[in-house]
């Protein structure tokens, strides 16, 4: 029984997994978006969660520990210049994971990992999506204003 164990092992030992991880998260962060397997997208997302929320507060020791997991000059800055202004206020799920359908070959279930902020499709479809719904809710105040200027004036027209 596997009481109370919850990371994904992926067939590999400690140390190739903690390898896979971090290679997986630079791709991400220098790319903003992946196409992975689904169970690597998903440990992928508990793996780069902690480490925004760390590079988040911004002092020097949680600088540091981003520094010596990543390991890659290139991707701390990006992570720092770039995602970090993107995430903004947001209190956690920096990260997306969307199911891609089935490999060719293996058949393996696949996933695309993207960073939530930083996807401006979905961002504005998501603003244009708001948007109307913000006009259809005006509208139908607007309506029910009126219908209730009607019933007013068919009651004071009764009278």
């Amino acid at each position: 029984m596997r009481h109370n164990v919850k990371n994904r092992k992926l067939k590999r030992t400690a140390s190739h997994r903690r390898a896979l991880l971090i290679n997986l998260s630079i791709s991400l962060i220098l790319y903003k978006r992946i196409r992975t397997t689904v169970a690597k997208a998903k440990e992928l997302r508990g793996f780069i969660e902690p480490m925004i929320s760390k590079a988040r507060v911004g002092d020097l020791h949680r600088l540091r520990l981003v520094m010596d997991t990543l390991k890659h000059k290139d991707a701390v800055k990006e992570l720092l210049s770039v995602v970090i202004p993107a995430v903004g206020e947001r209190p956690g799920g920096y990260t997306r994971v969307i199911k891609a359908g089935k490999r060719l070959g293996d058949a393996a279930e696949m996933a695309i990992i993207e960073f939530v902020d930083l996807n401006e499709v979905a961002n504005t479809k998501a603003t244009t999506r708001e948007e109307a719904k913000q006009v259809r809710k005006a509208a139908k105040e607007a309506s029910e204003v009126e219908d209730a200027k009607v019933v007013e004036e068919k009651a004071s027209d009764k009278k």
